[in-house]
């Protein structure tokens, strides 16, 4: 009940600090489901650069793709990973996460 006689006390105040609080919902980590099932092989031959000569090696210990995604860098390195691709895994991991990057559901033909 205070926080409503707040509200309409403050009305201009509360609208643009409403605007910031709705806006902290875009820039959320978590990760959404996308129509096509990604597993750690499509997402490591997305990346692409050789980073999927570690896929036996990343289901073996892993297991699945998120827990790749919060997977941390000692881990990786503990693996065996070299520097290299372990930096484009968190980059595209990262990408991933904020839905800016997803796998292709088809890999690219070469000419």
């Amino acid at each position: 009940m205070a926080f409503r006689q707040f509200l309409s006390s403050n009305k201009g105040s509360i609208s643009s600090a409403s605007y910031y609080i709705s806006g902290l919902a875009h820039f959320s980590s978590k990760s959404y489901p996308y129509i096509v099932k990604v597993g750690i092989p499509e997402f490591l031959n997305g990346v692409g650069k050789g980073v999927e000569a570690h896929v036996q090696k990343l289901e073996a210990e892993i297991g699945d793709l998120q827990k790749l995604l919060v997977t941390r860098r000692w881990k990786l390195k503990n693996l065996d990973i070299p520097v290299k691709h372990r930096k484009l895994i968190f980059n595209y991991a990262h990408k991933y996460r904020l839905g800016l990057w997803r796998p292709r559901a088809q890999p690219a033909k070469s000419k």
